[in-house]
């Protein structure tokens, strides 16, 4: 369940889904045949103003700043989104 921003400098406390960004990682097992899981991550409103989540394999989750001032993404995550 999430209960917290994921940026740790904010952790706002998440209240209402109205506000922010959800981010959802479909988590595959090591072996064939084991159960699907899904990680959800929220980001609020200002904290997804300036950054998006991005799972890394092997080490979680880390966080990617967005292009200054345009709400578009910055030019090394849209590389790694293409």
């Amino acid at each position: 369940m999430v209960n917290n921003c994921a940026n740790p400098e904010c952790a706002k406390p998440l209240l209402y889904l109205r506000e922010g960004r959800i981010f959802v990682f479909d988590i595959t097992g090591k072996t064939d045949g084991a159960p699907r899981r899904l990680e959800h991550y929220w980001l609020c409103g200002p904290c997804s103003e300036h950054f998006i989540i991005e799972r890394e394999a092997g080490s979680g989750i880390r966080l990617v700043p967005r292009r200054a001032g345009t709400g578009h993404l910055h030019p090394e995550v849209m590389a790694l989104a293409s």
